[in-house]
């Protein structure tokens, strides 16, 4: 019961991802980087696809995902269409990833812990990181939105 929940939050929050990419100007728009402004939208995009891609479907899924985290902030100009067909096959994936965990499984340690959320002696349950990764997608998923309204002057 509470997978359905999480992942309904994942799936909303990413589908805001679609929406904001669909409301630049242009494609180019999605990629320019203001000063004061360390990513574009494109690779904030890519950082958070990437990052589900690997939490959840590669760690919890096993999905063979192999992730290049350098590549989702160097990587320019991607399509939209393109960029779009990432967030929906992360959507997927999350979806399909969390549809087999358990009530149960959520209770069992994370085990791939990022070395920057815990000094090392901190054990977090996967409805922990879970809850983490969605606060960390809908950070992004802010600038984004900031981006795009910085772009487009307001």
């Amino acid at each position: 019961m509470i997978t359905f929940a999480i992942s309904s939050i994942f799936e909303r929050d990413l589908k805001g991802f679609i929406e904001e990419l669909n409301l630049y100007k242009t494609e180019e728009d999605i990629w320019k980087v203001p000063q004061g402004v360390l990513n574009s939208g494109g690779n904030l995009c890519l950082h958070i696809c990437g990052n589900l891609n690997h939490f959840i479907g590669a760690v919890l899924g096993n999905t063979g995902y192999i992730r290049n985290r350098d590549k989702e902030f160097s990587t320019k100009h991607t399509p939209r269409a393109e960029l779009i067909k990432e967030v929906e096959s992360a959507i997927k994936t999350v979806s399909e990833t969390l549809k087999k965990l358990s009530d149960d499984d959520l209770k069992k340690e994370y085990a791939s812990l990022p070395v920057q959320l815990t000094s090392g002696k901190e054990k977090w349950t996967v409805a922990h990181f879970l809850l983490h990764l969605i606060a960390h997608m809908d950070y992004h998923h802010g600038q984004m939105n900031y981006h795009r309204r910085l772009v487009h002057n307001g």
